[in-house]
């Protein structure tokens, strides 16, 4: 029987009830201010890696010794007082919204103590020349401030733990990569553990305001500016197949490598070497990373966000085989076990890809292959297709490229799947190990 809407009274429960006035309030106050760490924590991260460039730049040979012990002091440091901290950030997250992690377990995934020390070990990596993203560790360092307002919330509030840590997550997103949209569809796509329906438009309120945040603090340009991806038509079809299925193939490679070097269950004599020496075999991958970086004319260190601009501009771009470079160096970086985050190299290593097939296939507008390789090998490693879509599509003002990177991004997933189970929910099981079995 359908019921009748009684005007007044949801006007009461909606605006005139305190206790709800004051949950609004905690839950976009700590969203402003988890969006005003991150945006901080970028300054620090991208200033860790100018001092690292300018320090390689002043002695080429400088990486070779400077990285192999910067990130064996890392990993020294993760693994001896944050063992939470270490990888990407998105998998603690993820594994502390399993039901079987309880309040009390909860900080050994997302806290506000981990937050301080994910911000200082990831910036420590990129002052080391390490090949790794902000946004992961971003993920992480917002949940832990959402997370950390829970018990200033009315003992009888809606807003569940749950929920905090899930908005936490996604604003993380919006304000690392300026695109608050692409922080919902992050929520959704990869944190969602059906939130409540009333507490929905108040969760989205608070990641829009934390990319919002991010917005007033680098403007309202996009990331990557705007591409000139040509005509958008028939000439484009084979290629941007050929890109589709080449980055969905790599990006399935990648998370299949990252997920087998990180579990630690092959017999290879390097994950031997990892599980019985970890700060020395870190300091072994430190080397190799720097060695790649130097060969590379250092434009495999870092995030590779430069390397990037540089390609869809289409001036000082680095040389064909970068995105191999570029992959090795990730995942190596990771391998190491040092806070570290793929979302930033996964788009570099795709535009890489992007980039060497229009000059394979002499297609005369390479930008547009890059977005699909950034999109596709996003997809393919992360397989979450429409966050990458939604990101790339934010990151480089793509919209006359809407239905050409989403299908893109949906075919790059689909022969990720072939591949490799999902990345982050492989790794959040790993993470899970560290909850002691119930007695």
């Amino acid at each position: 029987m359908h019921q009748r809407h009684d005007i007044p009274s949801a006007f009461r429960r909606e605006f005139a009830t305190p206790r709800l006035w004051w949950t609004r309030a905690v839950v976009v106050g700590a969203a402003a201010l988890a969006g005003l760490i991150v945006v901080g924590f970028t300054w620090l991260a991208e200033s860790a890696l100018a001092v690292f460039e300018w320090a390689s730049h002043w002695a080429w040979w400088l990486p070779l010794v400077w990285s192999p012990a910067c990130v064996a002091g890392v990993v020294w440091l993760t693994r001896h007082y944050a063992p939470g901290a270490a990888w990407s950030g998105i998998p603690q997250v993820m594994a502390c919204l399993e039901a079987e992690v309880g309040p009390t377990q909860r900080g050994l995934f997302v806290s506000l103590r981990l937050s301080a020390t994910k911000i200082g070990l990831t910036a420590a990596g990129l002052l080391g020349g390490l090949s790794l993203g902000r946004e992961g560790p971003s993920v992480q360092i917002a949940a832990g401030v959402m997370l950390a307002v829970q018990p200033l919330l009315p003992r009888r509030s809606l807003v569940s733990a749950q929920s905090l840590l899930v908005a936490g997550g996604a604003a993380g997103i919006a304000a690392a990569f300026n695109t608050p949209l692409a922080g919902v569809m992050f929520a959704i796509e990869e944190l969602s553990r059906a939130p409540e329906q009333r507490n929905s438009g108040l969760i989205v309120a608070g990641i829009v305001l934390a990319g919002l945040i991010a917005v007033s603090v680098y403007g309202n340009g996009t990331h990557f500016g705007v591409i000139h991806a040509g005509p958008i038509g028939w000439p484009l079809f084979w290629p941007g197949l050929l890109t589709a299925l080449a980055s969905g193939l790599a990006g399935g490679l990648f998370a299949r490598l990252l997920i087998a070097s990180l579990s630690g269950q092959s017999a290879d004599r390097f994950s031997r070497w990892r599980a019985a020496r970890p700060v020395l075999f870190a300091a072994g991958c430190g080397l190799l990373v720097a060695v790649i970086g130097v060969l590379s004319h250092g434009a495999t260190f870092g995030s590779g966000n430069e390397a990037t601009k540089a390609m869809l501009d289409g001036a000082a771009a680095p040389a064909p085989g970068f995105a191999l470079q570029k992959f090795s160096a990730t995942w190596l970086t990771v391998w190491t076990g040092a806070p570290a985050g793929i979302f930033a190299p996964s788009l570099s290593i795709g535009a890489g890809l992007g980039r060497d097939i229009a000059l394979l296939t002499a297609y005369p507008y390479a930008p547009a292959l890059i977005a699909l390789g950034m999109v596709g090998f996003l997809a393919a490693a992360t397989q979450a297709p429409l966050t990458a879509f939604i990101i790339v599509m934010e990151m480089v003002d793509g919209h006359a490229m809407v239905l050409s990177l989403m299908a893109c991004a949906v075919i790059a997933s689909t022969v990720s799947r072939v591949l490799s189970p999902p990345l982050y929910g492989a790794l959040a099981q790993l993470q899970l190990r560290r909850v002691a079995p119930p007695a």
